[in-house]
């Protein structure tokens, strides 16, 4: 005789169908969300790329919105947006997901017990927080930095220490909590017998580390990376306040400006041309996003690939 607690088989089918068109409505809607999203971009983002022309605005290297003869170069500041994002997931990458594996396979109970709500408490602190205190704390050693190595340049523009150093060390810092919280429940998530078995055949637990448990958690790890670069990518209000936001070449000690803080700074008053620009700005970012989202994804899936090979 069959039980369940939920009733009989006839009122679990059709429990089981209202569950199944609920899951499909909220897949329908998220699918519409994206769509209408890039149909949005698209529409908006396009009009300058003809109008202007897409290589003044790609490759165009001067950003002179309101001048007498406006120009809308902005190779910089794409420039910038990718080096600085690059920058800061070369530096918190490998900090996040080492913070995460010590976490998971080598803190004291007690310690995890401290280290953990601590990250978790950066990832709820705001990003216009961070940059306050780039601009308290980091910048005023930045320009020191800078003093010392440009003490004798009779052509350095100096910064005050907002520099692209300072923003990338502000991105790196705050994807630390995306990438060691995404990164530790993987690590968390591998069954107990890998590690018991790799154990058992002589592996020290470091090896059983890099050798069994970061590979077997690679999918959680790949996911962090990317929600990482994204929340890199995306940010606008914090490297604001620290990367000085002047259209430069991307060089360590130049104020520089990214493709998210060209829109914030701007999009108050553009009007007309300008206002499209800042337009195809955000498509552009759109696309970057979606180039990074999908270029990880494939690299992580011929990496599965030559595992199971």
């Amino acid at each position: 005789m069959e039980f369940s607690i939920f009733g009989n088989r006839k009122s679990i089918s059709l429990v089981e169908r209202i569950a199944q068109a609920v899951f499909t409505v909220c897949a329908f809607f998220a699918v519409l969300a994206v769509a209408s999203i890039t149909i949005y971009m698209i529409l908006n983002g396009t009009p300058a790329l003809f109008q202007v022309g897409i290589g003044d605005i790609l490759f165009g290297t001067v950003w002179k919105p309101t001048a007498a003869e406006p120009q809308y170069g902005i190779l910089f500041v794409i420039l910038t947006s990718i080096t600085g994002t690059a920058l800061a997931i070369l530096i918190g990458v490998p900090v996040g997901v080492l913070t995460a594996v010590f976490l998971a396979e080598v803190a004291p109970p007690k310690l995890a017990g401290v280290v953990k709500p601590a990250v978790e408490l950066l990832a709820g602190i705001p990003s216009v927080i961070y940059g306050l205190l780039g601009i308290l704390i980091l910048n005023p050693l930045m320009y020191k930095l800078e003093m010392a190595v440009f003490k004798d340049s009779e052509t350095h523009q100096f910064t005050g220490g907002a520099n692209l150093i300072s923003a990338v060390i502000v991105l790196a810092v705050m994807i630390l909590p995306t990438v060691i919280n995404i990164s530790e429940s993987s690590i968390r998530a591998v069954p107990a017998h890998y590690k018991a078995a790799s154990l058992a055949l002589g592996a020290s637990h470091i090896q059983t580390i890099f050798k069994v448990i970061l590979p077997a958690a690679k999918s959680g790890i790949v996911t962090a990376i990317v929600l990482g670069t994204g929340r890199a990518i995306g940010e606008a209000m914090a490297i604001s306040l620290v990367s000085g936001s002047s259209v430069n070449l991307p060089l360590p000690f130049n104020s520089v400006r990214f493709l998210t803080t060209a829109i914030v700074a701007e999009m108050g008053y553009a009007q007309d041309m300008h206002r499209k620009v800042l337009f195809t700005i955000g498509l552009v970012l759109f696309v970057f996003i979606m180039i990074i989202n999908v270029g990880l994804n494939r690299l992580f899936d011929k990496g599965v690939r030559k595992d199971e090979k």
